[in-house]
């Protein structure tokens, strides 16, 4: 009988145009990204309309709530019109702090985010975005803090991040040169998460399992519950 195997389903990134959003606080943790009451479900999708909970709205956010009934807090920048569509976030230092939870990027990713620049992030934060199609940039804080000034004094501010080029492109046509690791720049270019990059050897996976299954056979048989001990 033939293995079926789980295929990963992380989307690809090569570039990305859009509306920049600006977060403009140091140190925000991963419990201010999605509270922990969301951290019950694994099923990874559906955390979006709960990203920056505790700030978005006005009340406490419940797991399965209908949310489009709650008051939204008018004066948080995720829910101001002009930010509305942002698909780049732009952050401070030390972004994705606190603890290690995946929801974070899910949240993220799941509202449409598909890129941050930041001066810095937290180590397990920043790699978890890579394993979830999220592109976490870092530019110095003073080009960070350059952007923040042109996005407050221009309505609608939009850049373009080319993972293949590795830029940066603002509205002028200038840009600004960021570093990735080539192996997470070629996941990501390609939407291989975890589960994908090690289906890339399935073939052999599959002549393993055929050879073991040969070897051992007895490793596969199920007991009869009828035979007596």
């Amino acid at each position: 009988e033939k293995t079926v195997y789980y295929r990963g389903n992380m989307r690809s990134f090569s570039i990305e145009k859009g509306v920049v959003m600006p977060l403009d606080r140091a140190n925000v943790d991963t419990d201010f990204i999605i509270p922990k009451q969301f951290l019950k479900s694994i099923r990874r999708s559906g955390f979006g309309v709960n990203l920056f909970d505790e700030h978005r709205y006005l009340d406490r956010g419940e797991p399965d709530a209908d949310n489009s009934q709650r008051p939204l807090n008018p004066e948080f920048v995720l829910n101001q019109p002009r930010y509305q569509g942002a698909t780049i976030l732009l952050a401070r230092d030390n972004f994705g702090c606190g603890s290690s939870r995946e929801h974070a990027p899910w949240a993220l990713e799941d509202y449409g985010f598909r890129a941050i620049l930041a001066p810095s992030y937290a180590d397990i934060f920043f790699n978890n975005c890579f394993k979830n199609g999220l592109l976490p940039i870092v530019l110095d804080r003073e080009l960070i803090a350059s952007l923040f000034e042109a996005v407050a004094h221009t309505e609608g501010y939009q850049l373009e991040v080319d993972l293949s080029q590795q830029k940066v492109v603002k509205p002028d046509g200038s840009s600004l040169d960021f570093e990735v690791d080539p192996f997470r720049r070629n996941c990501l270019l390609n939407g291989l998460d975890d589960i994908s990059l090690t289906l890339e050897d399935a073939a052999q996976i599959e002549a393993f399992e055929t050879r073991w299954r040969d070897q051992a056979p007895w490793f596969f048989n199920s007991p009869n519950p009828q035979q007596s001990t």
